[in-house]
């Protein structure tokens, strides 16, 4: 039997019959795992997260990512109304919580599960700096970056199932440099690159949301650079990264800027 020729096929056959067209970047995107598989278990592990971690509550900053996020996810569903995708969010079930944690990081599971560490705060420093990491995370969720990851895992599984059906009777050493070679190629030239157009699709939804939400998309560029401060430079190479570079991020964000205030103003906001 062909292995090489059967996981060719058996992809092509995935990427034909597990693609859907995301409404917010108007792409068709892998979706190999559905969404009523995805949100139970994403609200389930965030539940057990909260039970194994210290959740802040009924304090002014555990309140304003509360208030703010809402604001956010008002902000999604008049921008889906408007677009004629008013059911896109019936599976959502939005929560929004402080944890306790000195890591600068917040995130946004499938299905609209949310949560900020405490440590995020003093880089956000204003509500502007909070909508625009809230518009960021809510985004990823938003454009199903997490179906989409594990929809690329996938084909590289089964990619290197090929790969070791192809080299299976050659030498070890052969096999291990094949397999090595196959690891570091997707990894550099397929999922690093995959994750970078990710962060930048959801600075781009982030702006727009929290443009429509009421706040300067342009508070989004000093938040973006006391993250780049924080991180001391230390970031690195853009190709070896699964974000992109703070220079092409401030660069793709004032890019953006005119449109997301255009859009905006659709929604009866506008900025001076």
């Amino acid at each position: 039997m062909n292995y090489k020729k059967l996981t060719s096929g058996f992809v092509a056959i995935l990427l034909v019959a597990a693609c859907a067209t995301n409404p917010f970047t108007g792409k068709s995107t892998m979706a190999f795992v559905p969404n009523s598989e995805i949100l139970p278990s994403s609200f389930q592990q965030y539940s057990q997260f909260l039970s194994e971690n210290k959740v802040v509550t009924n304090t002014p900053e555990a309140r304003k990512v509360e208030q703010i996020g809402t604001k956010i996810k008002v902000a999604a569903e008049r921008w889906l109304q408007a677009n004629g995708h008013p059911e896109y969010l019936k599976d959502y079930q939005w929560e929004y919580r402080l944890v306790e944690n000195k890591e600068v990081n917040a995130w946004c599971m499938p299905g609209g599960k949310i949560v900020f560490y405490t440590g995020i705060l003093p880089i956000t420093q204003t509500d502007a700096g909070l909508a625009t990491v809230m518009g960021h995370e809510v985004a990823h969720a938003l454009c199903n970056h997490g179906q989409q990851r594990m929809s690329a895992g996938l084909l590289q599984q089964l990619g290197a199932i090929g790969v070791g059906a192809a080299v299976g009777n050659k030498s070890a050493e052969t096999q291990q440099l094949a397999m090595t070679a196959y690891g570091v190629t997707t990894q550099v030239g397929g999922m690093m690159p995959f994750s970078r157009k990710h962060e930048s699709e959801a600075d781009k939804i982030g702006l727009l949301l929290m443009a429509i939400a009421g706040y300067n998309p342009e508070e989004a560029i000093p938040f973006w650079e006391r993250m780049g401060a924080k991180s001391g430079g230390q970031a690195p190479p853009e190709f070896l990264s699964t974000h992109p570079s703070d220079a092409t991020r401030m660069a793709q964000i004032r890019e953006l800027l005119p449109a997301v205030k255009t859009e905006a103003a659709k929604f009866g906001v506008s900025f001076k």
